[in-house]
């Protein structure tokens, strides 16, 4: 994966906004709104001069904000972080996406009699799932507060819409965030130790469904005393937000941070840099 020129980025830019928005922007600028979001990003682009990168960053900032306080109203800040707190221990009960599989091995394919079954469900099956949706409740919260402050940061922008493989720009290179943890079964010294050397594992260890060789910005919870409380570090937003800002603010990209990643027999490359987040 190459660095991106910035004619390139101030494409994947504009192609992160959404398509009223951007005749918004169009209008703003003062060309044409007429035909689709590709024909308005063209006439954009071929702009003499080309309109300053700090225009589309600052409207793209306001959408953004506006979006944080869309979500404020919904409920406040305060709020949020006291509804999270609230969550006392986290257990999926059955791994992600494997909920169907579960419910057809261990119910639908084995009790003939209704009774049995329900009684079964009750005793079993309720508690799974509530953990499963409470840990799933969990991690999107934590993520769009995380993310909202990330977005907000003067060195990053924020997309507005979903582009594959990319959620913010950094330093003027496109990445994909993930806000993860030390996977179980990963040595939990190497990881201190050598944190990219666990961004590269991740990269190879990656499900086939999901795979990726995008830039990719990792931001890893580790809780050294006890690995298995990591997940509580993901709503200690004062010590996440100090550390990403510090990182933020002192981080440059540059060819140095490309990897070499296999997978599947296959070499592939990208621009990744990491964040090992410790308690």
């Amino acid at each position: 994966m190459h660095l991106y020129s910035k004619k390139e980025i101030l494409n994947l830019k504009l192609n992160s906004i959404k398509s009223k928005e951007l005749r918004v922007l169009a209008e703003n600028l003062g060309i044409s709104t007429k035909g689709s979001a590709a024909a308005i990003i063209k006439r954009i682009l071929e702009m003499k001069p080309q309109p300053p990168e700090n225009i589309v960053d600052d409207y793209i900032k306001s959408i953004f904000r506006q979006s944080i306080q869309e979500r404020k109203e919904l409920i406040s800040d305060d709020d949020l972080k006291n509804e999270l707190s609230k969550v006392k221990s986290f257990s999926w009960g059955t791994k992600q996406g494997e909920l169907d599989q579960k419910i057809q091995k261990d119910f639908v394919r084995i009790y003939c009699y209704y009774d049995d079954l329900v009684n079964h469900v009750k005793a079993t099956l309720f508690k799974d799932v509530t953990n499963y949706v409470i840990c799933s409740w969990f991690n999107y919260w934590t993520t769009v507060y995380i993310e909202e402050h990330i977005g907000m940061h003067p060195k990053v922008i924020p997309t507005i819409k979903n582009i594959k493989g990319i959620d913010i720009f950094f330093d003027g290179q496109p990445f994909d965030l993930k806000i993860t943890y030390v996977p179980r079964n990963y040595n939990i010294e190497e990881a201190v130790k050598n944190p990219l050397n666990l961004a590269v594992w991740m990269y190879e260890n990656q499900g086939a469904e999901r795979f990726g060789a995008d830039n990719r910005l990792f931001f890893i919870l580790l809780d050294k005393d006890d690995t298995n409380r990591s997940w509580e570090l993901k709503r200690d937003f004062n010590l996440i937000f100090s550390k990403i800002d510090s990182f933020f603010s002192k981080e440059k990209v540059s060819d140095s941070d490309e990897i070499v990643f296999s997978y599947k027999g296959k070499s592939y490359t990208a621009i990744t840099k990491v964040l090992l987040i410790t308690k």
